[in-house]
């Protein structure tokens, strides 16, 4: 499998993607699922909050009629609470910058190492105005495979948190919009 007959579709209406995204999810999460953190219902509450704030789009990546993965961002303002829940000091003048966070991307196992992840990234930060962009990712999620590969992508480490009591520390991201990084 190859992205390359892999269709990217963008969205601004969360109404219009919550069934397909909430399908991906279930997929990707589903040995998860029995944990509270993890959930279909708690995601869904952190999607319907995520959907409502500004700037909020997601790329949707569709094999035929499939979806096959996902990402999402929106914008960052800056005292959001993205910001304020971080456990060390940040880089001089990171919040002053305008800033997109990736909040979630997800891709199915059928299409992982195929570049589609990367496509999906790309094609959804290509036309944001932001001039950086953060994440989270559990430092230990595929053995620290993800977080290796958000490096490879040009992401590098700025702090910690954890945004919710029952869930995973994780590990803040950043770097600019529009980096070109190798591999995938």
């Amino acid at each position: 499998m190859t992205s390359d007959g892999i269709e990217l579709r963008h969205a601004t209406d969360l109404d219009s993607v919550w069934s397909t995204l909430i399908e991906i999810y279930a997929e990707v999460r589903a040995d998860q699922l029995h944990q509270p953190h993890y959930s279909v219902e708690r995601y869904g509450e952190r999607l319907a909050r995520h959907g409502a704030e500004p700037g909020w789009e997601t790329v949707i990546g569709f094999d035929g009629d499939e979806p096959v993965g996902y990402a999402y961002v929106n914008t960052l303002q800056p005292d959001d609470r993205w910001w304020r829940r971080m456990a060390t000091p940040l880089p001089e003048g990171c919040t002053e910058r305008s800033t997109v966070a990736l909040k979630e991307i997800m891709l199915k196992v059928p299409w992982r190492g195929t570049g589609t992840a990367r496509r999906i990234h790309d094609e959804l930060l290509g036309s944001r105005t932001e001039e950086q962009v953060s994440l989270l990712v559990n430092p230990l999620a595929g053995n620290g495979k993800v977080k290796a590969l958000y490096e490879r992508w040009g992401y590098y480490e700025i702090s910690t948190q954890q945004p919710a009591s029952d869930g995973p520390v994780l590990t803040a991201m950043l770097r600019t919009t529009r980096e070109p990084a190798p591999g995938d």
